[in-house]
């Protein structure tokens, strides 16, 4: 009987963390272009990239160079990389979330 309680808690636990975490990382694409165009517009317009020509925001490109998930631009705008500045600090959480949202939107419809 232990056993079972075991499993159905461990079962309900993966459950929510496994359904949790997208809900956590979902933003809206809507908002997401008002900050984008405040924001990232300057070195990101239409999906390129003025600073690292190949490294643009196209779906091809994304998933290229691993930024293809929400968890990953999420990282990207928050914490900077290379010539990319962090946005940590100047954006909410949810500010950041709702880039990444636009910027998946963006890609898959082709910019």
């Amino acid at each position: 009987m232990k056993r079972l309680i075991s499993l159905a808690v461990l079962a309900i636990a993966l459950l929510a963390v496994t359904f949790a975490r997208p809900a956590l990382a979902a933003g809206d694409a809507a908002s997401g272009a008002k900050v984008f165009s405040a924001n990232c517009a300057a070195c990101h317009a239409g999906g390129n990239n003025v600073v690292m020509t190949e490294k643009t925001l196209k779906k091809e490109a994304l998933a290229k160079f691993g930024m293809n998930s929400a968890e990953a631009i999420i990282t990207q705008v928050t914490n900077g990389k290379n010539a990319m500045p962090s946005f940590k600090g100047r954006l909410s959480d949810q500010q950041i979330q709702d880039v990444a949202a636009y910027v998946l939107s963006q890609s898959e419809k082709g910019w």
